[in-house]
């Protein structure tokens, strides 16, 4: 493993995924220990109206396993179920894993402290078996 500045995890894991950060996204910790549950709502709820793909860190722990659900519910309220969700554990760390599903299909418990949710927008498409989020462009056959 090497540690590179300025790769976030986010990063790391969006290009394990694919492309699914190539146009607007939002990063939301849904820890609550230190900003009240109120406002990371708030948040989500404001990404989810804007449309933004949505990467979830700090998902979900033994004492915090709600809030990874409320979060997908939130998204869920203004996407169709079929949207692409990859969770990427130990991103460019040994163990690393890759998981892609649904609004509809993931299961929560997939995830931890180690992972990392990316949520598509509603343009965001698997292509040959990656999440990929096109910038503007229409997509060609």
């Amino acid at each position: 493993m090497v540690g590179v500045p300025g790769v976030t995890a986010a990063l790391a894991a969006g290009a394990l995924l694919g492309a699914p950060l190539g146009h607007d996204h939002a990063y939301v910790s849904l820890s609550d220990l230190h900003t009240p549950w109120e406002v990371i709502e708030r948040r989500v709820t404001a990404a989810a109206e804007g449309d933004f793909v949505t990467v979830f860190y700090n998902p979900r722990s033994r004492a915090r396993d709600w809030q990874l659900g409320k979060a997908l519910g939130i998204l869920g309220a203004h996407r169709p179920p079929d949207t692409p969700v990859g969770v990427v554990r130990n991103a460019s760390r040994p163990g690393e894993r890759v998981h892609l599903a649904t609004l509809a299909t993931l299961d929560p418990a997939v995830v931890d402290m180690y992972s990392v949710v990316v949520v598509g927008n509603s343009d965001t498409r698997l292509v040959a078996g990656r999440m990929v989020t096109p910038r503007g462009y229409r997509w060609r056959s």
